[in-house]
């Protein structure tokens, strides 16, 4: 089989033929690596592949799959596959396979990081330390012990969030459409519907994947059900959030600070070529605007997509991104994407 890699550091080439090796796959298996992330003028070289393997960054069209004729397997080195055409690949029998555990603790401890640098500001302590001429009492933050933890999605990484909440002696309200009355016993929380969260939450945190139910759950009208003050922190998707709705909670007052680890029209943010060398529809370049109106405040605390992007995390992204390839090879795939 010959499969391409893409979306990949420099190190991770070395990393992954050498676990190729260790599964007894290097045999079987011509592997490509590639920092790029795979476009559709690129497909032509990589026409014999039947598997690829990317990152969220490569957006996986049905142009694309078209141009690869022998595709029959997408690994995709994260949890959300919100960025694979899957209906394309149901029609052409494409097998897609994804990493549903590799990080929850290590995105709840950006979680957690987040929700700390707007308790006490650190962004505005950064600018005095420059520019040393504000009163140290604007610089106050406040403390988290006391203070109620709003979780919406209580899964693997939800769960993690509430167990690190619980040790900040928060209390916590989660609100979830799989609730688990035992989990919720044993750690100390209680489940509740979203209006009663949102209404009780001093921090309000995201940890729901990307689907057509959850575009733009946070929106003006559940913005305006926030408890007045309260804090925002999304580590989920940028879909999630409607960023024009988050500015005018931020300018109402009605929303504190955000902490976002996510944002819509985030691939343009991150890699502003890409506004240059395609054709970009004027939603999309309202969504960057709003993006970097978002980001300049004070308030707001951004970081590019990298909840997940731990030394230990990174590499158990790979070892399951190759154990999905040989179990696949061996005619029974896991994590499977349905």
């Amino acid at each position: 089989m010959q499969i391409a890699f893409f979306d990949l550091e420099e190190w991770q080439a070395d990393y992954l033929q050498e676990g190729l090796k260790r599964l007894g796959l290097a045999e079987q298996v011509q592997a490509y690596y590639s920092t790029e992330h795979l476009n559709r003028a690129d497909c032509a070289r990589y026409a014999g592949c039947e598997a690829i393997a990317i990152f969220v960054w490569t957006k996986i069209t049905r142009e694309i799959i078209d141009a690869l004729p022998k595709l029959r397997l997408i690994l995709t080195m994260s949890t959300g596959y919100d960025h694979i055409d899957l209906d394309t690949c149901r029609e052409r029998g494409i097998v897609v396979c994804n990493v549903p555990h590799y990080g929850e603790n290590t995105v709840a401890e950006h979680t957690f990081a987040l929700i700390l640098s707007l308790s006490r500001k650190l962004r505005a302590v950064q600018e005095w330390l420059a520019h040393p001429s504000r009163s140290l009492a604007e610089l106050r933050g406040f403390d988290l012990y006391g203070k109620t933890l709003g979780v919406i999605g209580a899964g693997n990484i939800g769960l993690h969030v509430i167990r690190i909440a619980r040790g900040f002696g928060m209390q916590v309200l989660a609100y979830d459409i799989h609730p688990h009355p035992l989990l919720a016993e044993v750690l100390g929380f209680t489940y509740t519907d979203l209006d009663t969260l949102l209404r009780e939450s001093d921090i309000v945190s995201l940890h729901v994947p990307a689907t057509p139910q959850t575009h733009h759950l946070i929106n003006r009208d559940t913005l305006s059900k926030m408890k007045r003050g309260a804090l925002l922190i999304n580590t989920a998707r940028g879909s999630v959030v409607d960023t024009e709705a988050l500015l005018w909670a931020l300018d109402e007052g009605i929303v504190a600070g955000a902490g976002l680890d996510v944002i819509e029209g985030e691939e343009y943010i991150k890699e502003e070529s890409a506004l240059l060398r395609a054709p970009v529809a004027e939603q999309t370049l309202r969504k960057v605007v709003q993006a970097y109106l978002l980001l300049r405040r004070e308030n707001v605390v951004f970081t590019p997509h990298i909840a997940f992007n731990s030394h230990e995390a990174v590499r158990r992204i790979l070892d399951t991104t190759l154990e999905n390839l040989k179990a696949f090879l061996e005619g029974r795939p896991r994590n499977r994407v349905e």
